[in-house]
């Protein structure tokens, strides 16, 4: 059976190394705040020469958690992005998959069309 190269690395780790990454891991994603009246917007932004792009806007919280947001959401989308003011930009039209994955986390969503 083959594996992917991120498993087959995390497999040569120790069993210490294993549990510390885990944890690290676990830690980063309780620590996304999760507010019950926080609602996302997500849209499709074209203002970039044609380009298409996925806008998140409404988050209420400070730039750390913001970043670890988008960080998380660019590694799941598989494409690239920024966070600037308060939003945040992927690449690309991935409003469907950035919904869900958001709704997943405990957000509220409103997907504009």
């Amino acid at each position: 059976m083959q594996q992917d190269w991120k498993n087959a690395l995390f497999n040569t780790l120790s069993a210490q190394e294993q549990t510390e990454v885990k944890e690290r891991q676990e830690a980063a994603q309780a620590a996304l705040p999760r507010f019950g009246r926080q609602l996302f917007r997500v849209e499709l932004d074209k203002r970039q020469k044609g380009k298409v792009a996925t806008l998140i806007t409404g988050f209420s919280g400070d730039d750390e958690h913001l970043k670890e947001l988008a960080r998380m959401l660019k590694k799941k989308c598989g494409t690239g992005g920024s966070v600037r003011d308060g939003e945040i930009l992927i690449q690309g039209d991935c409003r469907t998959k950035v919904a869900e994955m958001l709704l997943k986390e405990g957000y509220k969503v409103k997907t504009i069309m």
